[in-house]
């Protein structure tokens, strides 16, 4: 799985993509002015909309991480990072076989410079990135006008999320770390000098700070803001506290991690599910309340028409796709067997037998028809509940409400209150999950522990499990998960294969980098006894 192409061309390729917003008919905006473009948004914002809707269909693209002709079943966007990340980890165990395409992770390969996955990621971000470069470049970042605030939001918050994802993937986590160089950081004030003269790794100091400030401004630009939107694929001012809630989580800004998830619960109209509605599938649409943001997809939509390029098809064991033919999700042993039988989220997996008591005779039956194993994933349901589904149009969680009460209880834990984040864990599993829960965690070190676990749980199959591994500096360590014995790793968490290597195409074609510039290979890891 590897290829090779010159990724320095996406600096001026993806600047033309502001031709969407009618402004533009070249890269770089040749044929008008940044400032004549900001006369233009600031008489009429609406005209922005669509380059501000281009920015979140980037998160299911079809076969645009790798360019054209390289059509990986792999690549349809975010979605793909949040099953290569998660299947990179101890959680999420799948199997190794020929319908699976992320055997990659499985492997550990994934980190090689010259593999496709690393380039994937690349291009999806950074064409992102561009592509809200163009937004924030045509707006004054002073403007009063609420709808001009609104898209220039959307912006900031979009490239900060993705320069996170992108110092999480190419970098170790923010602590201890902040002078090593991570990504290069381009924005609308240097995006055409980077493009003619290249870039070169900003360090992660650089990059966090670059990600605190869009967000500020992003936060600054709605507060007060009565700019309704349309879906859940646009941010709000929640979701924007809830980003910057997860960045001061990595940088151990404890307090201000705690203030942030407080904001975002108190100013999100999302509530937690019950227990009830918790319990068996679901997780498929984002008009669920418990949804902050999401990716939104269209039956319409390629990834969709594709029947079988999508997140859901890898994903999930109700609908039809390559999970209903072999390669399948399912729990990590140990994960699983630390869930209490008296916690809803149980339901959420088969269990040892293959078997379900919240399942429907139909279901099982399809479930049996598929030659599942136990513990094979059940918490995403096909579209509309349909069993056997080939209509994949399952929008993706990005984020919920339920990640901002754990942080906040790991944050006001490690801030100095150990007591109090126990007592806000405890209160949130016992009235959302589990009645029964209790914790006797009483540093702030049991707590973080205590809070690591349940996101593993509540959090399974989202895309966030493998950045807390990273984040925690966890390691790798698969024994007695249920991975088959070849993919049974133990890594230190500061093992070159915990990252990416950058692409070796960008290495190639960035004039500001050489292979020095390059993280470490490092050596291949090997499969230990269980």
């Amino acid at each position: 799985m590897k290829i090779y192409n010159k990724i320095i061309v996406l600096a001026a390729s993806a600047l033309a993509l502001s031709a969407c917003v009618n402004l533009d008919t070249a890269p770089l905006g040749s044929t008008i002015t940044t400032e004549q473009k900001k006369e233009v948004l600031n008489s009429d914002p609406s005209k922005i909309s669509a380059g501000v809707s281009g920015i979140s269909a980037m998160f299911s693209q079809r076969f645009g991480g790798l360019g054209s002709g390289n059509e990986y079943h792999s690549d349809f966007g975010y979605g793909s990072i949040m099953l290569f990340t998660d299947c990179r980890g101890i959680d999420m165990v799948h199997p190794d076989t020929g319908y699976n395409w992320f055997s990659a992770a499985g492997e550990l390969s994934d980190h090689v410079y010259s593999y496709a996955q690393t380039l994937m990621f690349w291009n999806d971000l950074y064409q992102q990135i561009y592509s809200a470069n163009l937004v924030a470049a045509g707006i004054d970042p002073e403007t009063e006008d609420p709808l001009a605030a609104f898209y220039l939001a959307q912006a900031l918050a979009m490239r900060a999320f993705d320069y996170f994802t992108l110092a999480q993937l190419y970098q170790f986590t923010y602590k201890g770390h902040e002078s090593l160089p991570c990504v290069p950081l381009i924005i609308d004030t240097n995006a055409q000098q980077c493009a003619e003269e290249g870039a070169a790794r900003a360090t992660v100091q650089q990059v966090y700070d670059q990600i605190l400030a869009d967000l500020d401004k992003a936060a600054e630009c709605l507060e007060g803001n009565l700019t309704p939107r349309d879906d859940k694929r646009y941010v709000d001012l929640a979701t924007v506290y809830g980003l910057r809630a997860r960045v001061n989580l990595v940088m151990q800004n404890w307090s201000e991690a705690a203030a942030d998830a407080q904001a975002a619960i108190a100013a999100s109209d999302a509530t937690p599910l019950s227990q009830k509605e918790a319990t068996g599938p679901g997780f498929n649409s984002s008009s669920l309340h418990n949804w902050m943001w999401a990716i939104v997809i269209a039956e319409t939509d390629p990834v969709v028409l594709s029947g079988i390029v999508n997140w859901i098809s890898h994903m999930g064991s109700l609908n039809y796709g390559y999970a209903s033919v072999g390669a399948y999700r399912a729990c990590s042993k140990i994960l699983y067997n630390s869930v209490s039988s008296s916690d809803v989220r149980k339901t959420w997996w088969l269990d040892e037998k293959a078997s379900s008591s919240v399942l429907s005779t139909e279901q099982l039956a399809f479930l049996k028809s598929c030659k599942f194993p136990g513990l094979t994933q059940v918490k995403f349901n096909s579209y509309n509940g349909v069993i056997n589904q080939s209509t994949n149009a399952n929008d993706i969680p990005l984020m919920r409400i339920e990640e901002m009460y754990l942080i906040d209880a790991e944050a006001t834990a490690m801030a100095g209150n150990p007591s109090l984040g126990a007592t806000k864990l405890q209160e949130f599993v016992q009235t959302y999950r589990d009645s029964k829960y209790t914790t006797k965690a009483a540093t702030a070190a049991d707590v973080q522990e205590a809070v690591w676990l349940q996101r593993r749980i509540e959090l399974w199959g989202e895309g966030l499990s493998y950045f807390d591994i990273l984040r925690l500096e966890k390691g790798i360590d698969r024994r007695g998960t249920g991975f088959e014995p070849q993919w049974v790793f133990k890594l230190d968490a500061n093992d070159p294969y915990m990252i990416y290597c950058l692409p070796k195409s960008e290495i190639e074609g960035n004039p500001k980098l050489t292979d020095a510039d390059n993280n470490a290979a490092g050596e291949a890891p090997q499969p230990v006894q269980e």
